[in-house]
């Protein structure tokens, strides 16, 4: 490690860098490949994780470094969403149709899961609003069933962690545990977030629905 280097700024840099959320053994691993063999503790580096955030708060900064899809990113700071709102209808999530997230509700609860399964519970065919989530990289494919045809089985992914805010989904709550969450006004964003997925809500308008249901006629 060269000594005009300081550690935290190089941990800062990598995850400021990288699109995706990096964990500790991934910063551990870049810092090595640089640093002539140099591979400081994950302990180390959880430390400098913290006091980053901590120099952030101290700055009032807007952001802070999260700890969610397994790894470390930057987010903004809960208390801006509201003035975020106007983009985060934007997002990939919020423009799949009601039937998908319902889908996605079911397989983020039930996973890992089969589209029989899923089509058991809709009391629909699936099979157009899985492919859509697997498109848009929110659920993947975990495997097969054992059992007769060994039909896929689906998982969320790593992508649908970060949408959420979550590092694995053990971290949805528990259905008696909704109401408890659309009480906390300090997580409106997150809570809205889940509700959407708990209950299969659509943002989008009627029409836009129907028109997607006639493109997949046809």
């Amino acid at each position: 490690m060269e000594a005009e280097t300081d550690l935290k700024q190089v941990v800062e840099a990598i995850i400021f860098s990288t699109p995706e959320p990096v964990s500790v053994s991934g910063l551990r691993t870049v810092i090595a490949a640089r640093a002539d063999g140099y591979e400081p503790e994950e302990e180390e580096l959880i430390s400098l994780i913290g006091e980053l955030n901590s120099d952030y708060e101290e700055q009032q900064r807007a952001f802070q470094i999260k700890h969610t899809g397994g790894g470390y990113t930057f987010a903004t700071r809960e208390m801006f969403y509201p003035w975020l709102e106007h983009i985060q209808h934007e997002n990939a999530l919020r423009r799949i149709s009601q039937s998908a997230l319902e889908a996605l509700a079911i397989i983020a609860y039930k996973q890992p899961v089969t589209k029989p399964e899923v089509d058991h519970i809709r009391g629909v065919d699936s099979g157009y609003v899985v492919k859509q989530l697997l498109e848009k990289g929110l659920i993947g494919v975990a495997g097969r069933n054992q059992g007769p045809g060994r039909a896929l089985l689906y998982k969320t992914s790593d992508l649908f962690l970060r949408h959420f805010g979550l590092n694995s989904v053990d971290e949805l709550p528990k259905p008696r545990e909704i109401e408890e969450i659309l009480k906390d006004d300090d997580m409106a964003k997150h809570r809205q977030l889940i509700l959407e997925l708990k209950a299969g809500l659509d943002p989008r308008d009627e029409s836009e629905e129907e028109q997607e249901q006639q493109e997949h006629e046809t």
